[in-house]
């Protein structure tokens, strides 16, 4: 069992680190870290004591002085080196840094210091240091305005805003479950690589990032239609984007009916790509589901009976609860990362359809239980 501590663990990359850490429960131990470590040396002793492998993540992005964030993003790595040094320490640690390193900028200067810092820690000291050399990083619960021109985007776009580009270059990037998935291979490898270049996955104008979104916008957000999805990059993308809208506001989405006197007819999804669809009905009081996806996307739609519909944020608390009901049929899509269930809370069957944008694989289901 490999003990892991990630400073910044619930900041944007440190979020899906952690939590996907936790899907191999009997590998790695997940050692809990909180931000106010850094402003107590005893708590961060204890902290770094625990650890075969700390993750140093903790780091200012964006500020309005520069020289705030050089100072921040240096005594963060002083910081940790002196309780490394205290705790007589030799773990593995594995510290982000920037493509921006070899530009003229503090940001770049601070990372690249830091990084070079741990490194003459492990050296001096016989722990091991990776340096993660890391290009632009999206993907779904970043923070706008601050991890990335994607997220900025994405929440402009399902929050009524227009966005606008300041300057349409030539952007490398990799998706943030990407990344992570680089960083547990190095965590597994236990080797010190001071310059280990993390590759992008893409490179993207700013503007064609754009006009996908804005496809995602008009055909998915305004016309609940499942865009064409060409490759691994359009379907992080999407992924990306869906993760921005308020659920508790647009879902669930009533369909139209078309109702003449022989009944009446739905249409349940319109998909530029192919997948699984399912129907299904459910006995009185029986719940299906909990559990959740990192890359599926899946949309649960009502056609008769009541149902309750409900989605939780791995790693929160807080519940949404969605009631839908067949005498006006709806639907309601499931991000990524969030456990999700549906309940028959009728007094009749409840028919259900699913629709999942691939057939499952049980050698790769991408379905993982938690109770809602």
């Amino acid at each position: 069992m490999i003990k892991i501590g990630i400073t910044g663990q619930n900041g944007f990359v440190g979020k899906h680190l952690f939590n996907t850490l936790g899907l191999y429960p009997e590998e790695f131990e997940r050692i809990d870290f909180r931000k106010d470590f850094f402003e107590n040396i005893q708590e961060l002793d204890a902290f770094v004591a625990k650890c075969d492998v700390i993750v140093h993540l903790a780091a200012m992005n964006r500020h309005e002085s520069e020289q705030v964030i050089y100072d921040t993003n240096i005594a963060l790595a002083e910081k940790l080196i002196d309780a490394l040094k205290r705790t007589n320490s030799q773990t593995h640690v594995l510290i982000s840094s920037s493509t921006q390193e070899e530009r003229d900028n503090l940001y770049g200067k601070s990372k690249k210091e830091g990084r070079q810092a741990i490194v003459n820690w492990a050296n001096d000291h016989g722990g091991k240091a990776t340096g993660l050399i890391i290009p632009n990083v999206f993907g779904a619960f970043g923070k706008p305005f601050y991890n990335s021109f994607v997220a900025t985007f994405c929440y402009q776009l399902t929050h009524g805003e227009t966005p606008a580009i300041a300057n349409d270059g030539e952007v490398k990037l990799i998706y943030v479950q990407e990344l992570v998935d680089q960083i547990i291979q190095a965590i597994r490898s236990n080797v010190s690589i001071p310059e280990l270049f993390i590759e992008a996955t893409s490179t993207k104008k700013v503007s064609e990032v754009l006009t996908l979104l804005n496809d995602y916008k008009t055909k998915y957000f305004d016309g609940g239609e499942i865009p064409i999805i060409n490759n691994s990059f359009e379907h992080n993308l999407f992924n990306t984007y869906r993760a921005y809208i308020d659920h508790s506001i647009h879902f669930p989405v009533k369909f139209t009916q078309h109702i003449d006197p022989r009944g009446a007819f739905v249409e349940v999804i319109r998909l530029g790509i192919g997948g699984q669809c399912s129907f299904s009905t459910t006995v009185q009081g029986i719940t299906r589901g909990n559990h959740y996806h990192t890359r599926k996307i899946e949309r649960f739609a009502v056609i008769k009976g009541k149902a309750l519909i409900q989605l939780r944020k791995i790693g929160t608390d807080e519940v949404l609860d969605f009631y839908l009901n067949g005498d006006e049929p709806a639907y309601v899509d499931m991000p990524i990362w969030y456990t999700h269930n549906i309940k028959n809370i009728g007094e009749e069957e409840l028919y259900t359809i699913f629709w999942i944008n691939e057939p499952f694989n049980p050698e790769d289901a991408d379905t993982y239980f938690e109770t809602v």
